[in-house]
């Protein structure tokens, strides 16, 4: 087999390797366009978890990488003079001219031809190859060629980024973040050699611009941030290697290879350095390469199949976790805002793949840190109590911990009547010891329901079910509940889920929205609302919360989600009106609007109300988050005290993003741009995530749905795993906390057991 590498990068290196060691007869060849000696950048960086791979695949490459390595175990976070130390983290840092030297040395050991300052014109020189690898980086020439047949995507973030080198010493991985007058500057910095360290500065275009930085001005950029600096260099200079100002592209390709050719590294796919150097990417993906072509010697696509079967959603999820993490650093100045320890948590766990119990278990004494932080702004609360059973107030509203029941439709309902199953649904939870309620969609009218099944509060019957459930919840628990109004707008007239999952009824009632635009194939087109409508729903709104009170709830979040009817004016997907509640923002929000100060203008005033939105359609066209941004203020300021923060289900055709937690960065937005308390949801399943969530202060509390159907005592649970003794347990049931918390211990300790056999060791020599 006669291999060609174009690129001479660790991926491209480490690959032939690898094949000649296993495959000696195969030919390979590597073809580097710079000298041996050259190099761009300074340090790579290294897990511990990587280097044990290393030990693995080539023992002889691992004692000679591991020999020139910088080791640290701890990640130092410091802001404008004030740092913290997180101990804990196995990591190493080499020099990448040095790591380039080595895997030569490795590559001439193995018999593999390395041929350098060699200009390839055009990959078609090589056509007597059975593999063409193109490593040849971020603008690689071979993808750029073929990039309709790997179906190439090149997305470039919004931050601006440089990497200088230093001889500034440090024991720690470092970030050092620097407040100017004009936005947060970060370095990212480590020690790769002795008396060498890198550092990548970091800032938004804004920053950037206002700096009067210039891209291939060298020397300017040196001299400003020495002086921004000048404490963090402590007098060490600045020294530059081809360092421009760029902004990270982010490269994905649909396929990964096309005939012969077969693409490894940057060239394939790109992770933002802020979660571990793309050298770590690469050389994982050229250990997956090689074993496929050894695996398949006489079949190149065989092997280029399994090669990208075995390494695709790898790749994808380092990518994702990548693109969370770079979220954070965009969003520098906003972070900016939080008392020291919270910004240095969220700096630790902004990737999502590290949470509070990760960091507890490496360093108990910087969480115990964040934890009083957090507890000395709640009033009466003691210093370590853990952040979801800490209390939260919403105007003359407390509730007793952060954990919201989410809004989930029953459809057990007759005649919009709620009954003895919602009795036992809500009843149960509030036994469960969550701290708000918050009922399924409620409509305001008959044909306000989305299905013949879903409950209502427009009689005095559905008033007298509602308050027998209210009473319960009052006189037996301190939960408190609050009840979701709405209309179902264009999505009305729908099967319950187990009949038909969004389907529409065969005889449907007529439907209403802001415009005539039906929610998909099958459906009616609604009408489009008229003004007359729009007064006579608006004061069906206003009676339901004249109803709501009536009822004993302690609370009322207004339904503008999910494109139903309110939803459908916010957004631009469903909203084409030409009147003025069309077009603008603006105009788009003035209905729903209207109906939320109805509602606030007959509700008492010591109790608190909600508004659930989508923070994203999902959808090319859709909402946009300066849109979002201007809703959340706009309720805000009418009177709103939370947003419930959600995000699609505006059109059928959507395409969200789903993952861990994934749309707390909606919430974060919200919550920390406009200053409102918010409520997040999606994909949250257990206490660690949520613990992780309030401290960050991506929300205030958290709602729960799926997790909470078939566990209703998902709280108490969680109460007995921190070994919290609530005081809000029923008597009757208070006894059998002597059984549930044991157990809760030992299964905790034996979750920790785990958690610490697979935390990063220490590289400490």
């Amino acid at each position: 087999m006669k291999i060609t590498v174009i690129g001479g990068g660790p991926g491209g290196l480490y690959f032939s390797i690898l094949t000649k060691k296993a495959l000696p007869h195969c030919e390979i060849n590597v073809y580097e366009r710079n000298k041996p000696e050259d190099s761009f950048g300074f340090g790579v960086v290294f897990s511990d978890e990587t280097l044990g791979e290393f030990l693995k695949r080539d023992m002889e490459s691992y004692e000679l990488i591991r020999s020139n390595f910088a080791y640290w175990d701890d990640i130092v976070v410091a802001r404008d003079g004030q740092e913290v130390s997180i101990a804990g983290n196995g990591f190493c840092g080499c020099s990448r001219k040095t790591l380039l030297k080595l895997l030569h040395q490795r590559c001439r050991e193995e018999g593999v031809h390395l041929h350098f300052e060699a200009e390839i014109p055009d990959e078609s020189v090589f056509a007597d190859s059975d593999i063409i690898l193109a490593a040849d980086g971020i603008s690689s020439a071979i993808r750029t060629k073929y990039e309709r047949e790997f179906g190439t995507t090149i997305a470039l973030k919004k931050n601006r980024f440089v990497w200088l080198g230093s001889t500034k010493p440090l024991d720690a991985f470092t970030y050092f973040f620097r407040t100017t007058p004009h936005g947060v500057i970060v370095a990212h910095s480590y020690q790769y050699e002795p008396g060498m360290s890198t550092w990548i500065f970091e800032c938004s275009d804004e920053t950037w611009q206002k700096h009067g930085f210039e891209v291939t001005n060298e020397q300017d950029t040196i001299e400003k941030m020495q002086a921004i600096f000048k404490d963090e260099l402590d007098g060490h200079p600045l020294i530059s290697n081809k360092s421009h100002w760029r902004q990270f592209p982010h490269v994905t390709n649909k396929k990964w290879f096309h005939k012969n050719i077969v693409l490894l590294g940057d060239a394939k796919a790109t992770a933002h350095y802020s979660i571990g150097s793309g050298t770590k990417l690469a050389m994982d993906c050229a250990i997956g390469l090689s074993d496929a072509v050894i695996a398949n010697p006489t079949s190149v696509q065989a092997a280029f199949e399994q090669y990208e079967a075995t390494r695709r959603n790898p790749v994808e999820m380092i990518q994702y976790a990548a693109l969370v993490s770079l979220d954070w650093f965009e969003n520098m100045d906003r972070n900016n805002q939080h008392p020291f320890y919270q910004f240095a948590f969220g700096c630790m766990t902004r990737s999502k793949k590290v949470t509070y119990e990760n960091l507890q278990i490496r360093d108990r004494s910087f969480t115990d840190k964040v934890v009083e932080e957090f507890n000395s702004h709640i009033p009466n609360t003691d210093k370590n109590q853990v952040a979801v059973f800490t209390p939260f107030t919403l105007r003359d509203l407390e509730v007793i911990n952060r954990i919201v029941m989410a809004p989930m439709g029953q459809y057990k309902a007759i005649d919009g009547n709620v009954n003895d199953w919602h009795f036992q649904h809500y009843a149960s939870r509030a036994l469960g010891g969550v701290g708000l309620i918050l009922t399924e969609m409620t409509a305001v009218s008959e044909t306000g329901r989305i299905t013949e099944s879903c409950a209502g509060i427009y009689t005095h019957e559905q008033i007298e079910a509602w308050k027998r459930i209210n009473v319960f919840i009052h006189s037996h628990s301190k939960t408190k509940i609050g009840i979701q109004i709405g209309h179902s707008g264009r999505k009305g007239a729908t099967l319950e889920p187990w009949k038909g999952n969004n389907q529409p009824m065969l005889t449907p009632w007529e439907l209403l929205s802001a415009s005539a635009l039906s929610y998909k194939q099958g459906f009616s087109i609604p009408r489009e609302m008229t003004l007359q409508d729009m007064e006579h729903i608006k004061n069906q709104f206003k009676q339901a919360a004249i109803n709501a009170e009536q009822a004993g709830f302690d609370m009322i979040e207004l339904q503008a989600h999910h494109g139903f009817l309110l939803a459908s004016f916010l957004s631009p997907l469903t909203n084409i009106r030409s009147d003025e509640f069309g077009g603008a923002i603006e105009n788009r929000l003035k209905y729903p609007l209207e109906v939320f100060k109805e509602m606030r203008s007959v509700f008492p005033n010591h109790k608190p109300m909600s508004v659930r939105i989508s923070a994203s359609d999902w959808a090319d066209g859709g909402i946009t988050e300066k849109e979002v941004l201007v809703i959340a203020k706009a309720f805000k300021d009418a009177g709103a005290d939370v947003i419930n923060v959600s995000t699609g289900n505006t059109v059928a055709n959507q395409n969200p993003v789903v993952g861990r937690m994934w749309q707390t960065p909606f919430s974060d937005a919200i919550r920390n741009s406009i200053h409102i308390p918010t409520i997040t949801a999606g994909y949250i399943q257990d206490i660690d995530q949520i613990n992780t969530i309030i401290l960050n202060g991506r929300a205030d509390l958290v709602a729960l749905g799926r997790p909470l159907l078939l566990d209703p005592y998902f709280v108490r649970n969680a109460q007995a795993y921190e070994n919290y003794k609530a005081e809000d347990i029923n008597d009757s049931y208070l006894a059998g906390t002597s059984h549930l918390f044991p157990l809760k211990t030992t299964e905790r300790k034996q979750i920790e057991g785990m958690k610490k056999a697979l935390k990063p060791k220490s590289n400490k020599k």
